[in-house]
């Protein structure tokens, strides 16, 4: 009851505090646009509304480095350009300020912070093109925001490859206004679609912040059409009705700075229409990389301007292929390393399929296995069980011959191998899960080094690398302690069969697991996809059953392990086996026990 009383008492603060902003707000857009009905031309108009546009975009900026230091990564780039874009509108109201309010003379035409006003939507691109709203997924995000700088720098390109010379090198007001006019409402106009068609993507808090900049960017757009159109008939002043859109999307823009402070605004998942929307960005880069020919080439052929602006139109054309093209190398170098990465991946996936195709496969020849053993053991054991019996009842008959009970004897003895061999491969086939406790792999290990090496052999070496303090694994002791010795039985053999050489038996902790390795120095498996099969032996007959690595393959799937057999590059075998690690806690309580 007390968090509920708390969330409320804080979201009816939170309201409050938005409509005080939106009430103090509209008051401001209310007097400017009384005062601009009102008041006559002259200083005091111009200072009125010169400090409230300069104070306005100053408030505009602090909110939006507010934002950025509240927020990390994506999101905090993103408030970061939104603020130097403020600022840079700022610097270019300043300037403006100066001219009218310091020195109070009428600004130049061309005015120099024209630039700073046309570069200030940069900016607001460069935010566009980061995302924020998206989770971060990579060199994939770095490779989109990367086209969309890319365009952002060609429309940097364009603006001194059409308005600058006409500018600076040879001025033509009239061209030079017409010009600039064109390129800063299609800026405006590019920066607004782009944020209309993200918007439309987007869900949740970011789908609102960008609807809201839409709605403030384009009031701004208007006006500023208005105010140029406007200046070109002479009909402009500053504190005219014509800045009263002005003031509004200022404004606006400090309602959303305040407002994104209190929303939880977090990155999302790419919406399907996002991601349709950003495979244009390697397209449209494409395309304004090839325009630079092309537009080098009309200046070089068709360009009637004076020879300072050709000559200067063809430098800017060179330079920025120069520029865009490292862009380009980078983005390659990237594509390069990313398709590496996929390749490797790829690799690994492929290297998993198989291994767990193989498991399968094992796992079905073990089952198959199974239900033929179960079945046979069930009709062996039957005559098993009465050779038995009658063989006891003639090997205690008295009217038997001493040389007819010894051979009595050896068909029980027989009868009792038969049976035994059937309850084993049935207990092999059916492997009836034991009992499960902590188990210390690392004696072991040992206790099965020592029982083997005790065999022997010449020429053979034992080598062992056992970490010290290994964990403990949940398993059963006895059958792990078959499955170790089975392996180094087979790789002892194959180092009889090669005239001696190094049998090396590690264990160590990688990745919460156990892993074991046991190399030889033999003449290697003959086919080791094959070696876990049932059946499956390179031994002579009467020498191996072709069991004994279907069962320890058997034991590790049942204590949710892993193993593989392969031939080194330098000849010899090489089986793994990787056990879990059990929790601490398990551990001590099965120790406990």
């Amino acid at each position: 009851m007390g968090d509920y009383q708390s969330r409320y008492t804080t979201t009816r603060h939170m309201f409050k505090g938005r409509y005080a902003l939106a009430g103090c707000l509209g008051a401001i857009t209310l007097l400017c646009l009384i005062v601009s009905l009102a008041a006559q031309k002259g200083f005091g108009l111009a200072a009125f509304s010169d400090v409230t546009a300069l104070m306005l975009m100053l408030v505009a900026t602090g909110v939006m480095l507010a934002n950025a230091m509240r927020s990390h990564q994506q999101t905090r780039a993103f408030w970061l350009l939104m603020a130097a874009g403020l600022a840079l509108w700022s610097t270019n109201q300043g300037l403006w300020s100066v001219f009218e309010l310091v020195l109070r003379r009428d600004l130049p035409d061309p005015f120099a912070g024209d630039i700073i006003l046309f570069l200030h939507v940069v900016p607001f691109m460069a935010a566009i093109a980061l995302r924020p709203h998206r989770k971060e997924q990579g060199e994939k995000v770095f490779l989109t925001t990367l086209n969309l700088l890319m365009l952002i720098l060609w429309w940097v390109f364009l603006y001194a490859f059409v308005v600058f010379p006409d500018e600076y090198l040879s001025l033509n007001l009239s061209i030079y206004n017409r010009s600039y006019d064109f390129l800063y409402l299609l800026e405006n106009l590019i920066w607004l679609g782009a944020l209309g068609l993200v918007a439309a993507g987007t869900r949740g808090q970011w789908k609102k912040i960008y609807w809201h900049m839409l709605g403030a960017g384009a009031v701004y757009a208007t006006g500023s059409s208005l105010m140029n159109a406007a200046i070109s008939r002479g009909k402009y002043y500053s504190g005219s009705i014509f800045d009263v859109l002005y003031v509004i999307s200022l404004c606006w823009f400090i309602w959303i700075g305040f407002w994104a402070l209190d929303l939880k605004a977090e990155p999302e998942t790419v919406a399907e229409k996002d991601s349709r929307l950003l495979e244009l960005a390697p397209r449209l880069a494409m395309v304004a990389i090839l325009s630079l020919p092309l537009l080098g080439f009309w200046a070089l052929m068709f360009d009637h301007s004076p020879p300072r602006i050709r000559q200067f139109r063809l430098l800017a054309a060179l330079a920025a292929m120069l520029v865009l093209g490292v862009f380009v190398f980078i983005k390659q170098f990237l594509l390069d390393r990313q398709l590496v990465r996929l390749l490797d991946e790829t690799y690994r996936s492929f290297d998993n399929l198989q291994r767990l195709q193989t498991q399968v496969v094992q796992k079905e020849k073990l089952a198959s296995l199974g239900q033929l053993v179960a079945g046979a053991a069930h009709e062996i054991n039957n005559p098993v069980a009465a050779i038995l019996g009658y063989s006891e009842l003639l090997s205690s008959s008295k009217a038997l011959a001493p040389e007819q009970v010894a051979m009595v004897q050896k068909i029980g003895l027989q009868a009792r191998r038969t049976r035994e061999l059937v309850t084993d491969r049935l207990s092999f086939a059916q492997q009836t899960p034991k009992e499960m406790s902590p188990v210390d792999v690392g004696s072991l290990l040992q206790r099965a080094v020592q029982m083997e090496t005790l065999r022997p052999g010449e020429n053979i070496r034992v080598e062992t690398n056992i970490e010290s303090g290994l964990p403990r694994i949940m398993g059963n002791a006895n059958q792990l302690f078959q499955a170790c010795m089975q392996i180094i039985s087979n790789a002892m053999d194959a180092l009889v069969e090669a005239g001696g050489g190094l049998l090396s038996v590690t264990a160590r902790v990688e990745a919460g697991e156990i892993v074991m390795e046991f190399s030889d120095t033999g003449h290697g498996m003959r086919e080791p996809a094959k070696v876990f099969d049932p059946f499956y032996t390179t031994k002579p007959v009467g020498k191996g059953t072709g069991l004994g690595l279907s069962a320890t393959y058997g034991v590790v799937q049942n204590h949710n392990g892993q193993i593989t057999c392969q031939n080194k590059p330098d000849g010899g075998a090489l089986f793994i086996i990787r056990l879990p690690i059990v929790s601490q806690r398990l551990a001590s309580a099965g120790a406990g026990i």
